[in-house]
Formats: C-alpha cells, structure tokens, sequence
C-alpha cells in the first residue's frame, strides 16, 4: 500500500504550523523544546524525557502516572572486572544550550566522572544531546561517551534510549510488515503464568479475548541490525504513530545481522546500541590507560498521524513511518548535529571494489561474491566484528557481478571483513585501511577463498549463517502465538519465532535422537532446526543428545584425510564432540569445549554466533559402504542448551574420484 499523502500535513493548519520557528523555554526545573508540531520537556539538569506532547492529538505520548526519570532515558548496564553490574540511569549534571535559532534548538545534559566522587557512576565522560529542527515532526538525540586514560578499568554490558509510551492510548506494535499486531496489556501479563524464563507469560486472562492462550515475550520482536531503521507503536484513538527511526547501524555492535530487541509490551520503545543480546560475549572490556570516546546516534524520535476519515489509519501510519525512516537514512550523515565529535559528510571516506570467490572444485576459477556482506571494521581476526562494539563498523551488500561501495566511513584504520552466501568461513582483508575525509579507496578485485580441501561427498543445509532452512515445528496448541494481525506473514518469521519450540523434539524423539540418511532424509523435513537436549518426563531432568548422519562411500582412498565441515549457526553453553563409526568411549575427532551464550535457541533468533569447525577423518576410521558421523552434544544443563547447525559438508581427499551423494532437497551451489 502506497503511504497517504502526507498523512499529517494535509490542510492549511499544518502547513502553518510547519512555518514557525522552534522554541525554547527554560524553567527552574525543566527545559521545553517546542515546533509547533512537537513539544518536548526535559529534567534539568538529568536530561531524562518527561513529555512528549503532539499538538494536533493535544496529547502526552508518554506514560505520566510513571516517575519522571522511568518516561523516556538513556542508561547503561556496566561492571567493574569482577564486579556486580550496575544498570545506571544515565543524568546530566551540567545542562547548557548549543544552539538555538529559529530553525533549530540543540540541549546538551553533560556528567563528568570524578575519581575522587565515584557515586556509583560508570567512569565515564556523558554529554546527552537533544535536537529540534523547525519544520519536523519529532526530535533528535545523540551521545558521546568518553574514558580517559588514568580511570579504572570497566565493562559495558548495553547502552540504550527507553520511552514509556502511554498505555492507556497505544496498543497496537509495528514492527515489520510481517510482525504487526494488537498488544496486550502490562495488567494482562501481571495476570498471566510465567513460563520457562521471566520474559516469557502465558496469557491466561486477557481483556482482550482474542490474545487468550498466546505468549507475550519481547524475544518475539526481535530483529536483525540491517532489518531494524523503524519501529513503533500506534494509538487507535489518536489516529497518531510514534517511531524510533535509526538511520545507521554504524555506532552498533555486532555489524548487521546481529539482533536485537526493538519495541514491546509495557509500551516500550527502545534504540539498542550495544548489548550482547543473541551473542552472549560482547561486552566492551576496557584496560586501566585505554582512551575511548565514542558517539551514539543520533536517532529520530517521530510522530504521525493520519486524518480521521482515514480508511486504514494503522496501514496509513506504518507505510508513513517506513517513507520517513528512508527519508532519514538519505540525509545520513546528518548535517545538523553541533558536536565535533559526529562526523559530517566532509570528513568521512569510502572503499570501493569487487569481491569475487575462488573456489578449487567450482568449475570457474572465480565467480563473482553476489550479494555478499562486506564491510569496514576495527582491525582484528576473522570474524571479530560479530563481537566488537568499541569502534565502528559500515556494511553493504556486492551487486550481482560482486561490485561494492562502503560509503560515508568515519575517518580511522578498518580491515575489510565480509562473507558471502553459499559459501562458509569469513573473508578478512589484514591489510590496514586508514580512511581519510573525502577519499575514496578502490580495492581493485580481491578474491575470497572459501576453506575447502577435496570435493564434497555430502552436505546439509545452506550456508547462510542461519538454521532457517532446517525442519521448524509447528508450535505447541498451548504456546501459538498470531503474531501479526497484518494479512502478510511470511511463514519463517510466523514459525521460528514461536515460543517452546525446544519442547517439541522431545516430543518428536521421545526414546531416541535423530537420524539422517544422506541420499535420503530431506533436511527440509527431517534435520530439527537445534540439537537440544531431551526432557525426561518422569523427574523432569534433562538428558544430552547423539545425532547421527549416516552415508555411504563406495571406496576409500587410502592414506587420505577426509573433512567434516561443521558451520555453526548459534549456541548455547554447548560442548559438541564428532566421532565417525565408533561409540563415545573413543576420543572425539573434534570437540569444541564449551560454546556459545548467545541464548537464540530460548529467544528465538535462529542463529546467533557464527563459528566454523573442521574435523579430520583418517582413513582407516571409514569403510566402503555405511558409514555414521555421530555429533554428540554432551551438556545437559536446561532445556536451551544446544546448538543451532548452519550448514555441514563431508570433503574426500583430493585423489579421491568425485561421487556427488548429495542430501536430497540441497540446493546445488559451489561450495
């Protein structure tokens, strides 16, 4: 559906409002930013966001029964090495004026970190920025962060913006076209049953009778970086939307396909800009005498709303508030922002070049990286951007011929890193990239090439970094959960995001695990999407599992080294042992130790942290005929404990003849 033309400027009035200058206002207690559209009050000195008032709903958007320090913050979640974390509500204690003219009002909320006076607070330097522009329909902030180099050392666990919306006038989430729906309420959660972990309720009594016997669980609105510029709530009765817009990922952690929280019940909308949610291992460690300052944002804070005679005010205020979130990633970098610390366009660069793969047993030598991810990183081992947040990171995707434009990079030294689909392993480029203002780097080609050492015999799944493509159940009659009320829903974002999937391989291998015949099984239909543990139901203990591929060879080449490629798309607290043809009293050909804490399998995620595993096969331990790959996974600590496979490959040495067994329903790729 096309967006209604301008849904909230549509008459004289408006266009009147549009025209005044924005003003400021500033009280004993209190400092109010004002367009004529928006008004905005904040706590002086804290910073923290008591109102957000529309004029046209002459309404306040956000919850104002709350505490005024619990409506609309910034906060951090941090530790000292060893310590306790502390969840800190970020305040400012100095508050001053950047700029004020009619076209735009800046406010900057700053707190110094005192070593003398530590008062609970993270060692760091904070100045919060709030920004109204005349002629906008919402306001802007931003953060930077600093530590100096004679503080201690610290964590940081997450950086967030929170808004408390009003509950009493949202009650309808949009997050994707896929995932749009009515809401329960917080009273509606408070009479539920908690399930497997807090987040998690069982709506039994709902005021809404059509949400009974559904979960409320944030996890569900979870979505990945790239996926994630516009998210938010809508009021029926004010016919009005308000949105978090992100135009960049690059002050995020864990580059563009790490998830993420968005908005959900309370009503709550959130900009996450570090966590290690669905990593497990990502926070920012910082080493007495490391220097670091970093700028968050800014992110847009929108407002919408449609005429009354709207048709569709839900469908009119979502597809308006995606043509804004594009509106703003085009104008990124923003030009307005005061502080030197944000990089304007002038002072940025860029990486240009062409990706292209070789792989030894394709029939092309190279072929070109289509719609692979690529991108600029603080410099480190391959992959080390799926856990770095200290710096920043910019990605795009290669055009069909493996052409790339990494644009708009902030000055400062990057390795290339990148992946491409259908293909396993990491590429990373070692060679420093320093990035200067308006300079373009062109890399020329460069070759990606994938680990493989001999032709593959079998595989299973899709190396994609994702169990999508694996057999996902039908959730459970008690736990199904309708979330969308749109008429798209797409099946994988319907399936996999369904609450107590775990539960259902119990269901499915009561007595014993699973077994997948290459050349038969369909890994559609018959390789569950995680190798969890299976739940005893008679003192509800939990027992590890012992999955088993079997295959046949019609010869072995003697003397050789075959390889079992294992991609792992996620884990959580896993140990994986592979052995081939004998029981688990013989030492294991490979054995991860423990892996993983990204939690995707409880929240969700279908993938989480990518890790790549090779395990060497002897010769001697095959034989002409059947032969079985046993992955035991041996921790049995809960029920989310397992792992997410991404993709798995036998190789036979290279002398071997090449006997393509492939599963049935792979999709044939050079891999």
């Amino acid at each position: 559906m096309a967006p209604a033309p301008s849904p909230d400027l549509g008459d004289d009035k408006s266009r009147q409002i549009d025209a005044r200058r924005v003003r400021l206002s500033i009280q004993d207690r209190h400092v109010v930013m004002d367009n004529g559209y928006v008004r905005v009050t904040l706590a002086k000195p804290h910073g923290v966001i008591s109102e957000i008032y529309c004029h046209r709903s002459r309404t306040n958007l956000l919850l104002n029964h709350q505490k005024e320090d619990r409506r609309g913050y910034w906060d951090i979640d941090w530790r000292f090495p060893n310590g306790r974390g502390t969840f800190e509500t970020i305040e400012g204690i100095d508050f001053s004026v950047v700029k004020e003219d009619d076209n735009q009002v800046e406010l900057s909320f700053k707190r110094s970190w005192d070593p003398s006076n530590q008062n609970g607070l993270a060692p760091l330097n904070i100045d919060k920025r709030f920004v109204m522009l005349r002629g906008s329909h919402g306001f802007y902030s931003y953060e930077i962060l600093e530590h100096l180099p004679e503080w201690p050392a610290f964590n940081i666990g997450s950086l967030r913006l929170t808004l408390k919306l009003n509950g009493d006038k949202f009650h309808y989430m949009a997050i994707s076209d896929e995932r749009r729906r009515e809401m329960p309420t917080e009273q509606d959660r408070q009479r539920g049953q908690t399930l497997d972990y807090k987040e998690a309720v069982l709506l039994t009594n709902p005021g809404n009778p059509e949400l009974r016997g559904q979960v409320d669980d944030k996890y569900q609105f979870a979505t990945e970086a790239k996926d994630s510029h516009v998210h938010g709530w809508i009021s029926d009765e004010l016919k009005a939307g308000l949105w978090m817009i992100t135009p960049s990922n690059e002050f995020r952690n864990g580059g563009p396909i790490k998830q993420e929280l968005t908005s959900h019940l309370g009503p709550t909308m959130l900009a996450i800009f570090m966590s290690d949610h669905y990593l497990g291992n990502a926070e920012l460690k910082f080493g007495d005498g490391e220097y670091w300052k970093k700028v968050l944002g800014p992110v847009f804070v929108y407002l919408n709303r449609v005429n009354d005679d709207s048709a569709d005010a839900r469908s009119d205020l979502w597809e308006d508030a995606k043509a804004q979130m594009r509106t703003e990633v085009q104008k990124w970098p923003y030009s307005f922002p005061v502080s030197g610390d944000f990089a304007h366009a002038d002072q940025r660069g860029s990486v240009t070049g062409r990706l292209l793969v070789r792989d030894r047993f394709a029939p092309e030598e190279l072929t070109p990286a289509n719609s692979a991810y690529i991108g600029v990183a603080p410099p480190g081992e391959p992959g080390s951007w799926q856990t770095e947040g200290k710096g920043y990171q910019f990605w795009t995707r290669t055009d069909a011929d493996g052409n790339f434009n990494i644009s708009n990079v902030r000055e400062g030294d990057y390795n290339l890193y990148g992946w491409v689909p259908g293909f396993i392993g990491d590429y990373t480029n070692r060679s420093n990239l320093h990035i200067s203002p308006e300079n373009e780097i062109n890399l020329g080609d460069i070759v990606y090439e994938p680990p493989r050492d001999g032709p593959t015999l079998w595989e299973i799944g899709i190396p994609d970094r994702s169990a999508a493509e694996f057999f996902i159940p039908e959730p459970s009659p008690k736990y199904a959960t309708k979330l969308s009320n749109a008429q798209s829903n797409s099946t994988d974002e319907g399936k996999f995001r369904q609450y107590g999937l775990w539960e259902r391989y119990t269901e499915l291998y009561p007595d014993n695990d699973l077994v997948y015949t290459v050349g038969v099984s369909d890994w559609r239909k018959d390789w569950f999407f995680a190798q969890v543990t299976r739940k005893n139901e008679t003192d509800n203990s939990f027992e590890p599992t012992t999955w088993q591929v079997v295959f046949n060879l019609s010869e072995v080449v003697s003397g050789g080294t075959y390889k079992l490629r294992v991609a792992v798309a996620g884990a959580t607290f896993a140990n994986l042992q592979v052995r081939v043809n004998y029981p688990p009293t013989y030492r294991p050909l490979l054995e991860t130790r423990m892996i993983g804490r990204d939690n995707a399998i409880a929240r969700h995620g279908i993938h989480g942290e990518y890790k790549l595993y090779t395990a060497d096969i002897p010769s001697y331990l095959l034989r002409p005929g059947s032969n079985t790959v046993y992955l035991y996974q041996n921790r049995n600590y809960g029920p989310f404990v397992g792992i997410m496979y991404d993709y798995l490959r036998l190789e036979a040495p290279t002398t071997a003849p090449p006997p393509p067994q492939s599963s049935l329903g792979s999709r044939r790729t050079n891999r």
